[in-house]
């Protein structure tokens, strides 16, 4: 696993890719920070959290477009398959480099936050607990995008599936309003990542939406890998 993660992450950044996402997050940090400061209140940083996570998930698609559709397309997956690794261990290289993307972007997002601090208080309670939801609703994505990734050689039609269901997510909870049967909207509620999100955009830390991102991750990780298991065997 460690052996595919470094060659994963390397490829991120041998490539324009991995800056460009970075720079793209830690620009609209920069430039919601940025807004907070104009308002003159701290009160306010809780919104950045809220608006940043819609920007997001529209670059994740291109975080995680490549991590499989690229190996089928370039025919070097089959060296990965042939190799004496399970294929457990490929995926999850895969994945946490691409989490790790992710990571490096967030944290690189923190800086605004600091400068913050020369101005006035920011309550750093409610900035890292959203801070640690933006990487768990980004690591559930980011397992979503793999799986994707892994159904198709296109990196474009990988990206523009990804992005589709991210939209759908973020919608479920408006949908599930507009059901009548209450045990349908109990299941959509149950499955929507934005009201588990939310929770912590209130300040508030959810052990029960932790568990949820991250049973999440591991079900589509665990998805992936039966998918490579099955191309494996054939």
């Amino acid at each position: 696993m460690g052996a595919i993660f470094r060659r994963e992450i390397k490829s991120y950044f041998s490539s324009p890719v991995g800056y460009v996402c970075v720079a793209a997050i830690a620009a609209i940090y920069g430039f919601f920070y940025y807004q907070v400061m104009l308002a003159g209140s701290s009160a306010y940083v809780s919104s950045v959290y809220s608006s940043v996570y819609l920007f997001s998930m529209m670059i994740i698609p291109v975080i995680t477009m490549k991590s499989m559709a690229e190996d089928m397309k370039n025919k070097t997956d089959q060296a990965l398959l042939t190799a004496p690794v399970g294929v457990t261990s490929i995926v999850m290289g895969k994945f946490l480099a691409a989490f790790c993307v992710f990571i490096i972007a967030s944290t690189v997002g923190l800086i605004p936050a600091a400068v913050l601090e020369f101005f006035a208080n920011p309550p750093w309670g409610i900035i890292f607990g959203n801070y640690i939801a933006t990487l768990l609703y980004g690591g559930a994505m980011i397992s979503i995008g793999v799986f994707i990734s892994s159904l198709t050689v296109s990196q474009v039609i990988a990206a523009v599936a990804t992005f589709l269901v991210s939209i759908g997510l973020m919608y479920l909870d408006s949908f599930a309003a507009n059901v009548q049967n209450s045990v349908i909207s109990s299941v959509i509620g149950f499955i929507s990542f934005t009201s588990k999100y939310d929770v912590f955009t209130s300040g508030i830390f959810s052990v029960s939406s932790c568990v949820f991102f991250v049973s999440v991750m591991a079900a589509f990780v665990f998805l992936t890998a039966r998918r490579l298991e099955s191309r494996r065997w054939n």
